[in-house]
């Protein structure tokens, strides 16, 4: 697996699961998944990403999106 089907499965994992903490723990989880959406939002425009950065130290084999 390449860091861009790993970063897509892991923003969309801790957006599920914030989603569900707001539910049934506390609306501020809510904050997390705006901060999840607002860097998805600048990587787009940047290309950079902290995630990215992080699967790179793991040794996880880059894709096409984050070269």
């Amino acid at each position: 697996m390449n860091i861009d089907k790993l970063l897509i499965r892991i923003a969309g994992s801790f957006v599920l699961v914030s989603v569900l903490l707001a539910h049934f723990h506390s609306a501020y989880w809510l904050w997390f998944t705006g901060f999840v959406g607002a860097n998805l939002v600048q990587a787009s425009f940047t290309g950079f990403c902290p995630m990215v950065k992080i699967l790179k130290a793991f040794g996880v084999k880059p894709g096409k999106a984050f070269e």
